[in-house]
């Protein structure tokens, strides 16, 4: 089980960071932490990969006082995400006409969706923006809407005014991503293992004897 879930975690993410790659190769517009992460990638001159890793650990440092603690996953999305949009970047061509950028931004949503269900599902602990919301959440009693929302709004502003890419793509991942991920996530979670049934004293036979016929009798 555990290999299992080790192997949906790696996978999982390095399809959630081919599908950053494919949002941007589309050209039409990123998801709002996204827009974050290439603004501040324009403004620094660093990959987007780089910057998707620094900011991941910056956003690990508002847990603390949060009390959150991260996970085996939350660390590994914290570096291989950005690493393997990177490689993404590096292998996926830009597209110049309009067909081949609403199939790529089709293909990048779906890709998302699938790589997000897996991560989740394999339960090695949330991903360093997703725990920040539910630990916000949890302290303020605001509800996980309200938070990712105030979260959404602040790093789109701040991506935009960066100069990120927003556009219909950043419209149709809001709208998308949370139906998709909800389809997806029950065929994706790894479930829980199962605790070995023991025998209690109600499902023993009147005068203490077992159920079991094979059994011996209890002695004085």
């Amino acid at each position: 089980m555990m290999t299992r879930r080790l192997l949906q975690l790696l996978i999982g993410l390095a399809m959630y960071g081919v599908s950053l790659a494919m949002f941007i190769r589309a050209g039409l517009g990123l998801d709002p932490w996204d827009v974050f992460h290439q603004g501040l990638a324009s403004k620094s001159g660093l990959s987007i990969g780089t910057v998707v890793v620094i900011v991941s650990f910056l956003v690990l440092l508002l847990w603390i006082p949060l009390r959150q603690w991260p996970g085996f996953g939350t660390l590994s999305n914290a570096v291989l995400v950005g690493v393997f949009a990177d490689v993404g970047l590096a292998l996926i061509p830009e597209f110049s006409h309009l067909g081949g950028q609403i199939g790529m931004l089709a293909g990048a949503v779906l890709l998302n969706g699938i790589a997000s269900a897996c991560y989740i599902g394999a339960r090695l602990g949330p991903g360093a923006r997703d725990g920040l919301m539910t630990g916000l959440a949890r302290r303020t009693g605001w509800s996980v809407r309200t938070s990712r929302t105030g979260i959404e709004l602040v790093v789109l502003g701040a991506g935009w005014l960066l100069g990120g890419s927003v556009g219909v793509g950043t419209a149709v991942y809001a709208l998308a991503i949370g139906p998709l991920v909800q389809l997806l996530l029950p065929r994706f979670t790894v479930p829980e293992p199962k605790a070995p049934k023991l025998q209690t004293t109600s499902e023993q036979m009147p005068g203490g004897a077992s159920e079991d016929p094979d059994a011996l009798p209890a002695t004085a």
